[in-house]
């Protein structure tokens, strides 16, 4: 029998708090990406703010559709950096390395998200 804490495993806190997290980076574009699109500039960091808050709730609610929204919204920044800065490794690297890295996490939860997931739906929870 799995570690439980709660009603909880281990995999399920660290999936909870890896959306938190992702929840707070999301505020963080968000709020940045406003003043920043109120310069003049790029309104990609509001956008992906959004999905980023959205992504992180779906997680904190135990579902696999906050997962596959920062997944989402990894691909919309990879496709912004390839377009803002080109093929350059160097601008590249700042730009996709720390979200790549959470994509890592986030895609490694679908499992644990799943099995949260069937459990509400056992529970016969909507």
């Amino acid at each position: 029998m799995p570690n439980t804490y709660g009603n909880r495993t281990l995999t399920e806190w660290l999936t909870l708090v890896l959306g938190v997290v992702i929840i707070l980076v999301g505020l963080f574009f968000v709020i940045g990406g406003a003043d920043l699109a109120m310069l003049g500039g790029s309104v990609y960091y509001v956008l992906c703010g959004i999905l980023l808050v959205a992504s992180g709730v779906f997680m904190v609610m135990g579902r696999t559709l906050g997962a596959f929204l920062y997944l989402g919204a990894l691909g919309y920044t990879w496709i912004w950096s390839l377009w803002e800065v080109g093929l350059s490794p160097v601008d590249l690297l700042p730009r996709d390395f720390g979200p790549t890295l959470l994509g890592i996490l986030v895609a490694l939860t679908i499992p644990v998200l799943r099995r949260m997931e069937t459990r509400r739906t056992l529970r016969g929870a909507v």
